[in-house]
Parts: C-alpha cells; sequence; structure tokens
C-alpha cells in the first residue's frame, strides 16, 4: 500500500531510540521503535495499527521539545485524520530493496482485495 498525505509534504514517524550495553559483547548496541496507534478510518481495512504520522512543525516538535506530560503525548501520538490521506495499492515490487523505481509506487488497483475493499481518497 502506498499512504501519503494529499498534499504530498513529507511527514516524519516519530520514534523513540536508546543505546545500552550487550551484557553478553559489552558492546553498546542501538535500538529504536516507530510509533505507532490505533489505525484511523482509512487504514483500518489494512491493519488494527498504523505509525504515528507527523507533519512538519510536529516533526520538528518531537525532536526539539521534551514531552513529560502524559496529555500532552496522547496528543502527539493520535491517528492523522483520514481526510488528510490518500492510500492506494501497488505492485509487490516494493516488498524487496532491489526494487528502486517508480514502479514501487505505482497505482495497481482501485481497490484494496480483502477483509473489506479499501475505499481511496483522491487528492
Amino acid at each position: 500500500m502506498w499512504i501519503q498525505f494529499k498534499t504530498r509534504e513529507p511527514f516524519a514517524f516519530p520514534g523513540l531510540w536508546d543505546c545500552w550495553i550487550d551484557r553478553d559483547t559489552g558492546k553498546p548496541l542501538y535500538s529504536c521503535t516507530i510509533i505507532t496507534t490505533h489505525a484511523n478510518a482509512l487504514l483500518r481495512p489494512i491493519h488494527d495499527r498504523m505509525p504515528v504520522m507527523h507533519d512538519r512543525y510536529m516533526g520538528r516538535s518531537w525532536l526539539e521539545e521534551s514531552v513529560c506530560d502524559e496529555l500532552e503525548l496522547l496528543l502527539r501520538t493520535q491517528p492523522v485524520l483520514s481526510e488528510l490521506l490518500e492510500a492506494y495499492e501497488v505492485s509487490r515490487l516494493v516488498n524487496s530493496p532491489d526494487n528502486d523505481s517508480a514502479d514501487c509506487v505505482r497505482r495497481v488497483s482501485q481497490t484494496r482485495p480483502g477483509k473489506s475493499q479499501l475505499p481511496l481518497l483522491e487528492g
């Protein structure tokens, strides 16, 4: 699936990272995670969860500010409104990092096969 803001502007997936020492090797290990939330109405037919998506302003804020308040954190990790996104099915070419071409994001159908038909939101 190809999912993007209708405006086609870049977005960020907020995440967390840490560095810790492996007990067996004594070497530092870096780990990271992308923060997820419940799926919005558009993406629910695909999966019950989705990555939190921030526009450039929220993305910058995530990187530059320390969020300590639980309510603020909850607000910053809500799913983006369905009306701001578009989604469509793409070729399985996207499943391999060896494929690096526009064919990876070319629309292959008008609806997503599966559980229910995913409505397309045109931009």
